[in-house]
């Protein structure tokens, strides 16, 4: 049995203990003794670690680890400390700016969200070295789509980000009457000016959040 926090543990104890994961551990087992393989084992539930399940207020799905060596964090998006911010990040930062006009010079480590109720979750937790997607298919859908459902089944008044055709085929996991969907276009340079740049989503998920009277994310605070 995985342990991430009880909380957690408790919430998904039935998919950790199903058919699918089980195959799946049996795989990634494989994978971690003869590949290398990102992010570390020990960092694989981070997202789940650094937010704890009572206090999700905002889920940014994105799709699986950065595949570079030193990039990924278990945290969708995100990088540790020191390393240089992908293309998409870039583009995540320039739209706060736009919006919020805060202005993010420094890190692109996204653990001050994940730590104000921000879970950053891929819907792929891991991935081989150089070869994005690598792991898709592989179980790990199964598992994310539970937490999906698990967080919309169980809490009310979550904004779901969804970024992309990979984040937006999840919408039917959510129930729209209990929460915020909003969706647009992938913040990649491939696709961010087909509707991220304007999209307006940092503003309007805290003006929802200050509504329903929870606290608004602090963007900025990193």
């Amino acid at each position: 049995m995985i342990k991430i926090t009880p909380e957690w543990d408790e919430v998904l104890e039935q998919e950790f203990s199903s058919e699918n994961y089980l195959k799946l551990r049996e795989f990634l087992k494989e994978e971690y003794s003869t590949r290398t393989i990102y992010p570390s084992m020990f960092d694989i539930f981070n997202s789940m670690k650094m937010t704890a399940f009572k206090d999700v207020k905002v889920v940014l799905l994105g799709q699986d680890p950065y595949h570079n060596q030193g990039q990924a964090m278990g945290l969708s998006f995100s990088v540790p400390k020191g390393v240089d911010k992908p293309p998409s990040l870039v583009n995540m930062f320039k739209e706060l700016k736009s919006e919020l006009g805060i202005e993010i010079n420094k890190s692109g480590d996204l653990t001050g969200w994940a730590k104000q109720g921000v879970l950053l979750l891929n819907t792929v937790l891991t991935v081989r070295e150089h070869q994005a997607n690598s792991h898709k298919g592989k179980g790990w859908e199964q598992f994310t789509d539970s937490i999906i459902k698990k967080i919309s089944d169980l809490k009310s008044g979550v904004v779901f980000l969804l970024w992309g055709a990979n984040a937006r085929s999840k919408k039917t996991l959510i129930d729209g009457q209990k929460h915020l969907i909003l969706e647009c276009a992938h913040p990649s340079p491939l696709s961010a000016y087909n509707g991220f740049f304007g999209s307006g989503h940092f503003k309007i998920t805290n003006e929802y959040l200050i509504k329903i009277g929870k606290s608004p994310i602090d963007w900025g605070a990193l």
